[in-house]
């Protein structure tokens, strides 16, 4: 099978949502007598932190020198590429993060809550509410364009995360390995005309920055209420 055709991307304002108890102060702090105490706990907490200990040996995947330091959120970019899910996600294994983000907020919306209803799924209960927070990034690279092929006739494309999953990692493998790809552009699973992106590199996350804040909220039915409670 051929590769997919590249596309010369300039998106600007891409959106990604992460959990805003990810955005609050350190969990140690209240321990800490100071900040230099503070220190000391930081270090006891990353023995088990995953981000903190691929920064310094890498993972089977990743080299620590694929990593970047020095530029605003650059934890929240190491830890895409670090903190990977058992099974791994639709064009990473468990060996290599990526950094998944969409063109639209509301795309971003829709992947985010089909993942977390299936959680709710799972034990049975649909009452939730969870407060995301959007990551800004721009990107200027060339990306492998998923968006030629029709989606019932690609694999890696399917609604289905166990038809989807395995056939994307094989893909974004041999896309990395045979074409040094940067990552891939493909359409939304879960919004209809939504844009996905899966950025396979870290530096090539740009002017990192948080946007607004959304809820979502279950009440007893898989389809949650949607609102932005902050720009």
């Amino acid at each position: 099978m051929a590769l997919p055709p590249t596309v010369d991307l300039a998106q600007r304002d891409t959106v990604r949502l992460i959990s805003t108890g990810r955005l609050k102060p350190p969990v140690l702090l209240p321990l800490a007598a100071n900040f230099g105490a503070l220190e000391d706990l930081a270090g006891l907490e990353s023995v088990t932190n995953a981000r903190l200990t691929a920064q310094e040996t890498g993972l089977p995947g990743l080299d620590p020198r694929e990593l970047v330091f020095g530029r605003p959120g650059y934890t929240f970019v190491n830890a895409a590429f670090t903190h990977t899910r058992p099974g791994g996600n639709r064009f990473n294994d468990e060996d290599r993060g990526a950094w998944y983000c969409a063109f639209e907020a509301g795309t971003s919306l829709g992947e985010v809550s089909f993942h977390l209803t299936r959680e709710l799924e799972a034990v049975g209960r649909f009452e939730n509410v969870t407060d995301y927070a959007e990551l800004l990034a721009d990107f200027f690279a060339p990306f492998h364009d998923l968006r030629v092929f029709d989606r019932s006739s690609e694999p890696a494309l399917s609604d289905d995360p166990a038809i989807a999953y395995p056939a994307g990692q094989t893909l974004a493998q041999r896309l990395r390995v045979e074409a040094a790809s940067n990552g891939v552009v493909y359409p939304s699973a879960r919004r209809a005309g939504g844009t996905c992106l899966a950025a396979f590199r870290p530096d090539l996350v740009q002017n990192l920055r948080q946007g607004g804040i959304w809820r979502l909220e279950w009440q007893g039915a898989p389809t949650p209420s949607m609102t932005q409670v902050a720009e």
